[in-house]
This record gives C-alpha cells, sequence and structure tokens, in this order.
C-alpha cells in the first residue's frame, strides 16, 4: 500500500463498508483465498489502476449463473450486490440464446441508420410507461443517460440549475458526480459543474430532519424560490445505496412543487427499476411521474451494457442539437437485450415475485431485529433491503467496523452484499431467487452478527 491509499482508508471507510486495504482486507487475503486466485489478484492489481471500491479485488471470478458467481477456486457466493444488473439472475438461458443467435446477424448500427429491434425496444418502453412518456435516447451506461437528462433539462427549460440531494449517487463521470452528493467521488474533482443545489435527503432513521419529510420539503420550495431559475430536481426515487424510501406523499408533494415552480422532475432509477422494489418502476409506488426518467443496469440483463432516457413527446423539439450523440445509440444488441429482459420480467411474474418476497423478508429481518441489539434499523421494498447497524440503539452511533467484519464472514460463508454509508449492509439479489436460498442468506447474516 502506498502512502496516498494509505491516507484516505479513514475517508472511505466513513461513506463505504468495502474497503481496498484494511485488516480485514488483509486477512481475507491471507485466508480465504486460493494460490491460483492470489496470483491473479496480484496481476490484476499490477495492471489496472487503482481506485476506491473497486480495485484491488476481493476474489476472481471463473462463472456466474443465477443467483450465484463462482471463483477460479470453486468458491460460490450468493451474489446480494451485483452490481443492481441482475434482476433476472446471471446468465439467463433465454437471454443468452437470444443474443447468440442475434451475434449470427446485426451486430452494429452505424450512425443515422437504425434498426427494427432498437425500435421494438424504445416502443415497448413507451407502451410501459404512463401519459406522454413515449420519447427515448438509447446509451451504453447510466452515467451518460443522466447527462441526457441534464442536457435536455437545460434545452426544455432555458435553465441551467439543478437541486439533488447530499450522499445521492447518480453516477461516477464528471457530470453525474458534479450533480450527485457523495463525497467519495468528487475529491480531487473540482471545480464542477455550477449551479447545483444539494439539499439533505428526507432520511427517516437519522438525519437533520429527524424523519421530518415536512422539513425536506420546506427546505426544497425554499431553495425553488430563492434561486428562482432552478430548471430540474434530479433524486433517486428510492435512494439505492443505503436503502432510503420517502412516503408516497412525498413524492407527491415534490411533484407538485415542481409543477408550481416551472422545474423538471428527472427521476434516476437505474439500479432500481425492473422489478427491483417489486414495480416495472419505482414511482409507480408513489403515484407521481417524472418528465425525464433515467434506466440502466439492469436494463441489459446483466450481460450487455444498456441504459435509456425517456421523456415526454411534448420535449421533441431539439432536433437541431445532438443531445445523446453515442456510439452505441441503437445498438441492436444492446436493445434485444432490453427487450428480452422486460419480457423475461413478464413472463417469469417476477413483479409478483417481488412482492412475495418482500413479505417475507421483512418478517425475516424484522426477526434480526428483534434478536440483535446491534441492528438499528431495517428498510426494504421488494427485493432491496438495507440492515443499518449501530453501536448503540439511543445514539444512533454507526457501527463501522462491525459492518466490516459481517460483511467479511459472509463472504467466508458465501454471501456477497455491499455495505454502504459505512454501516448498512445492502442486499439486493437477483430476483429469480428461490425462498430457500434468501432463507440460507438471512441465516448467514444472523450467524455472522452472533458470532461477532
Amino acid at each position: 500500500m502506498n502512502q496516498n491509499e494509505e491516507n484516505h482508508i479513514d475517508l472511505n471507510k466513513r461513506t463505504e463498508g468495502d474497503i481496498n486495504f484494511s485488516a480485514e482486507r488483509a486477512k481475507w487475503l491471507k485466508n480465504d483465498i486460493s494460490e491460483k486466485a492470489k496470483t491473479l489478484l496480484e496481476k490484476d492489481a499490477r495492471y489496472f489502476l487503482h481506485q476506491s471500491l473497486s480495485t484491488p479485488c476481493l476474489d476472481v471470478l471463473q462463472d456466474s449463473k443465477g443467483p450465484f458467481i463462482q471463483s477460479v477456486s470453486g468458491k460460490s457466493y450468493l451474489d446480494f450486490h451485483g452490481n443492481n444488473v441482475h434482476q433476472l439472475g446471471f446468465s439467463h438461458p433465454k437471454l443468452v440464446a437470444r443474443l447468440t443467435d442475434q451475434l449470427q446477424s446485426l451486430t452494429f448500427s452505424t450512425r443515422r441508420y437504425t434498426n427494427e429491434i432498437a425500435i421494438n425496444f424504445a416502443e415497448k418502453l413507451a407502451s410501459l410507461l404512463p401519459s406522454d412518456l413515449n420519447r427515448t435516447l438509447l446509451t451504453p451506461n447510466g452515467s451518460s443517460a443522466i447527462g441526457i437528462a441534464l442536457k435536455l433539462a437545460r434545452a426544455v427549460t432555458g435553465k441551467f440549475k439543478v437541486v439533488s440531494f447530499w450522499d445521492s449517487f447518480h453516477g461516477a463521470s464528471l457530470d453525474a458526480i458534479g450533480v450527485g452528493g457523495e463525497a467519495v467521488f468528487r475529491e480531487y474533482m473540482g471545480p464542477l459543474m455550477p449551479g447545483v443545489e444539494r439539499i439533505p435527503p428526507p432520511v427517516t432513521y437519522r438525519g437533520i430532519y429527524e424523519g421530518n419529510e415536512q422539513k425536506c420539503l420546506e427546505y426544497l420550495e425554499y431553495v425553488f424560490k430563492k434561486e428562482g431559475d432552478i430548471g430540474a430536481f434530479l433524486a433517486e426515487t428510492v435512494r439505492n445505496t443505503d436503502v432510503q424510501i420517502p412516503s408516497k406523499s412525498f413524492w407527491q408533494d415534490a411533484r407538485a412543487l415542481c409543477d408550481r415552480y416551472g422545474v423538471l422532475l428527472i427521476l434516476d432509477e437505474i439500479p432500481i427499476a425492473l422489478g427491483r422494489t417489486g414495480k416495472m418502476f419505482a414511482f409507480e409506488h408513489f403515484e407521481v411521474e417524472p418528465d425525464i426518467l433515467c434506466l440502466g443496469k439492469g436494463l441489459g440483463g446483466g450481460i450487455f451494457p444498456q441504459a435509456a432516457m425517456v421523456t415526454r413527446d411534448s420535449f421533441n423539439r431539439f432536433g437541431d442539437i445532438s443531445l445523446g450523440h453515442y456510439t452505441h445509440e441503437k445498438s441492436p444488441l444492446g436493445s434485444l437485450a432490453g427487450l428480452t429482459t422486460i419480457e423475461i420480467i413478464e413472463e417469469e411474474g417476477l413483479l409478483s415475485k417481488a412482492q412475495n418476497d418482500e413479505a417475507f423478508m421483512r418478517e425475516e429481518l424484522h426477526r434480526l431485529e428483534q434478536k440483535h441489539q446491534l441492528i438499528g434499523d431495517i428498510r426494504g421494498k421488494g427485493l432491496l433491503w438495507g440492515i443499518e447497524l449501530v453501536i448503540d440503539r439511543n445514539t444512533k452511533e454507526k457501527a463501522v467496523n462491525e459492518a466490516e467484519k459481517i460483511m467479511y464472514n459472509c463472504l467466508k460463508n458465501g454471501l456477497s452484499f455491499k455495505v454502504s454509508a459505512g454501516n448498512v449492509l445492502q442486499l439486493a439479489p437477483a430476483l429469480t431467487i428461490s425462498r430457500n436460498e434468501l432463507s440460507r442468506a438471512i441465516g448467514i447474516i444472523d450467524n455472522a452478527i452472533q458470532e461477532l
């Protein structure tokens, strides 16, 4: 570890729990990785640029199927992280077959040409969305979808200012971190995009509002009034990383404020759409609709990188500028992956399954909360859950070191997940996961907390 990396351990530990350099990581690499994996990890660390939350890596994968990932040494993990791409699980056979067939025909769509698959994909997205949300631009990744949304909002409103939440994540590109609120992504990066006003989010368990969402709405309106020239409000409908779920009334009031002040509502559902919360789109839970919707991650079925920005028919009036001029804009492979992903979600009833699994997860996780004083809060929807660990339930002091120890204990026993905000175990399994596999994962977490 060089001095620069060592200096940033404390910052990473305050923002995330999966630390590249820590005593727990060192023990993991020494005791729980095969010699073959160690050799490959050393080469990986040699040739890839090191970055927080990513490289150096935990293990070396060889296969991924269904809810599992498997290492080169044969170790199998239930993946409750999956980079939020695995709504269908990994390597879904129908999607693999479709993409394999497509590789024998049209594999790329050159600029200024279209193809039937991309057209069908855009038509399908429009059919799933309410009112006049019928216009799509496709792009290979979610950060680019956010960038397109920001450009469109400027063009529509003639205003460049944006309101977003502190602690929000909207992607890792320079424009996306400029509107995002996670500190770990912004270090060394200034100056960032001008005109961004961040406000504290409506966090229910901790935060300056103490669970009072009305105060957040008052703050939002205050900024709208004082600035006077806000063009967009960008937010995650449900915050993915540490699983924060506003109320229906919050989103309905926020939507009304946007209408009152002429502000476009951009909802970022890149990690949480496509059934993750039990609905095709998370905003359906709150009975609101965005002016611009950003999708990605699982849209490519965990195989092909695919994202999209969808907006209103009435905003289709900027044919003289390039809003999303991306090389793989109408990729036949990406479009087929998106179409097939939606088809599988519908055919296999994954929305209703996620709703049923939500009830099971809520009961089981609250059982753990009653059993373990280390658990301060349980929150979730569909198959997106957060277990917040605290040293003391009264003070709500974050159990950061404990969370990391629990994560590595779970890894040793075949369960992988992300630790967010330093102390929140974020659980996001494949929507295709079986009830027995869910029970097994909860048992692994239960034992890890007990052993700690």
